[in-house]
């Protein structure tokens, strides 16, 4: 087997050579304390970056195994040790960019100031979440780090040595400062691990506990700017505490504090109706946005990461010009004005919906797909679905009004259909019959009102009539028809790919995620392309189901899907069929939630649907 020698040699060889060459050294090179594995080389210099796999043995590694014990203490250490690799990069760049005269090439090289990308090194480590990614791969003999590197090229020119330096020299310096625990903070690390193991605690707590949230005391829930994800400064930020009414206990696996406690206080969120209200600017969004963040762990110092959420929950939105396919909206669009077909909103189709019916529609698609946690922001909602008061009733006749609006239908959805419900609300009180709990954010202090709330509710009439025509019916399923799945661009090639987070190219479609809020990564959207694709083709037909006479519905195609990659990992986004297997770079991907899976194929402006049978 070749060996760092070996490949040394040959980038001697290449040196000055046309770009192209650089595919002599593809394939495998065995190093003193790991393995290369060199999977694809770039075709020109400012192409995708190469991709490369670097395999330590769990031996020369020398990981822990009370951190790898079980699957979200894996996962943990997973992301931890790619934030650890990449922190090594930022370490090597700053210290060449410091170096000497001497090594002044090799720093300009290294920094890639070369032709195109060379030089670059990249690991797709994330931002605040911690997710499931391809990133780093964790078996128990060995660990394996997936990465990106740009080789060097001065115009479309090998530079031979250069690319020894980075790949025969530099390589193994990062793989001892980023993968081998001798060389690692071995407290922080158990530290990372252990937090985010707690938080799948507190998350596997909830549902036995009736609860769809909890926010611990002295979380941080305010962001630095509105541009970012980091936290507010201590010196700035109000910490959260519960009302004492409202507070729970929830018990850890692992120590908290200086203290070592394994128990933590904070504000249970009850299924429900749960209202924030407040005044403006007191903190009530920066409340519902921690809830909506609180679908992933998060990392140690983030502020929120004992803030903890149901992982089905959806933020819901109004999304005018969105989209929509064959959904059944008629609980709350029960006719259109102008149109003969009484039963239209049973299977309502818009290129260009309203704020209404696209709101609609966010919830309806969300309950299809299994979802019974929403979450809703005034600010982010059409006026017209969320209430209709008794003076506008008076002027506008319910016949002449097709919306039943949400205040309508918030109890029925979570009595008759166990969805609950957590609403941010500063402008209108008609939601305080209908609320469970109301709490206030005063100054970005949560305080529990609702005894207060529906003492008013009750002496405060506000004289508007309840508006639903017939009872509330859980929507209808949908099976998405694969042969409108089509990723070819005209003539040329299949084009499925990711565009940062919020786009995605699909065949010859655009689709635009920018309002699904809880999409945190883009390599997550880059995960949602390969999932629509392999879902086309392999799952949307139902012969992998076992469903010979039916398509199955949108619901059943996601719970295949997530069945494939809980047992073949992300890797199986990257192959031609589920089920096979292969030794190959598979890119950069993390995991998404279904949620955004489900409402990436439901936004496909080419997406054609027939009712599930």
């Amino acid at each position: 087997m070749a060996d760092a020698q070996a490949l040394a040699d040959i980038l001697d060889r290449l040196d000055g050579r046309g770009y192209k060459s650089y595919g002599e050294i593809r394939g495998r090179f065995e190093f003193q304390r790991f393995g290369l594995f060199i999977d694809r080389v770039q075709a020109d210099p400012f192409a995708s970056p190469s991709k490369l796999r670097l395999r330590v043995p769990m031996h020369e590694a020398g990981l822990p195994e009370a951190l790898r014990k079980n699957p979200i203490r894996r996962l943990a250490l997973a992301d931890f040790l790619a934030r650890s690799f990449r922190d090594a990069i930022f370490a090597e760049r700053k210290s060449l960019t410091r170096g000497s005269a001497g090594q002044a090439s090799r720093s300009r090289s290294r920094s890639g100031s070369g032709s195109g990308k060379s030089g670059k090194i990249f690991i797709d480590a994330g931002g605040q979440e911690v997710l499931e990614r391809t990133a780093i791969k964790l078996t128990p003999d060995w660990v394996e780090a997936r990465i990106e590197v740009g080789l060097p090229a001065a115009g479309r020119r090998i530079l031979g040595r250069e690319a020894q330096r980075l790949l025969v020299e530099e390589l193994p310096q990062l793989v001892e400062a980023g993968l081998l625990a001798e060389h690692l903070a071995l407290g922080p690390m158990q530290a990372f691990v252990e937090c985010v193991e707690n938080q799948e605690a507190i998350r596997e707590q909830l549902e036995g506990s009736g609860w769809l949230g909890f926010v611990a005391d002295g979380a941080i829930l305010p962001r630095a700017t509105g541009a970012s994800d980091i936290p507010m400064a201590e010196s700035e930020a109000v910490r959260f505490h519960s009302p004492e009414s409202l507070a729970q206990e929830v018990n850890l696996p692992n120590p908290v504090g200086q203290e070592g406690r394994r128990r933590l206080r904070g504000m249970a969120i009850r299924h429900g109706i749960t209202l924030i209200v407040g005044g403006g600017y007191h903190g009530k969004s920066t409340l519902l946005r921690a809830l909506e963040a609180g679908v992933y762990p998060h990392i140690p110092g983030d502020g929120r990461e004992y803030v903890v959420t149901a992982s089905d929950g959806v933020k819901i939105r109004a999304e005018d010009g969105r989209s929509v396919s064959g959904v059944d909206i008629h609980a709350f669009i029960d006719s259109l004005p102008g149109k003969n077909d009484p039963n239209q909103t049973r299977s309502f189709s818009s290129s260009d919906a309203s704020g209404s019916t696209s709101q609609a529609a966010n919830i309806v698609e969300a309950l299809e797909i299994g979802s019974r946690t929403l979450l809703l922001d005034e600010d982010t909602s059409a006026t017209n679905f969320m209430v209709r008061d008794a003076r506008m009733q008076q002027l506008v006749a319910r016949e002449h009004e097709p919306i039943t609006p949400f205040v309508d239908r918030i109890r029925e959805l979570h009595d008759r259909l166990d969805v609950s419900s957590v609403l941010v609300m500063g402008g209108c009180g008609d939601y305080f019959g209908v609320a469970d709990t109301v709490v206030m954010m005063r100054d970005y202090e949560a305080l529990d009102v609702t005894r207060e709330a529906h003492q008013i509710a009750e002496e405060a009439s506000s004289g508007r009539a309840q508006e639903a025509r017939a009872a509330l019916e859980a929507p209808a399923a949908r099976s998405p028809l694969a042969d409108h799945f089509v990723a070819s661009r005209g003539r040329r090639d299949e084009n499925v790919s990711a565009r940062g987070r919020e786009l995605i190219l699909y065949g010859e479609e655009s689709l635009d995620l920018r309002y699904l809020a809880q999409l945190a990564d883009a390599s997550q959207t880059r995960a949602i392309a390969r999932a629509m694709r392999l879902a086309s083709l392999h799952l949307m037909g139902g012969e992998r189901m076992g469903l010979r006479d039916s398509a199955p519905s949108l619901s059943q195609v996601l719970d295949a899907l997530d069945a494939i990659l809980d047992e073949e990992g992300l890797e199986a986004l990257d192959r031609a069929e589920p089920g096979t297997r292969s030794e190959r770079h598979p890119g950069n991907l993390a995991r998404p939630r279904r949620q955004e899976i489900g409402a990436a194929i439901n936004r496909m402006r080419s997406l054609k649907t027939r009712p599930a049978r």
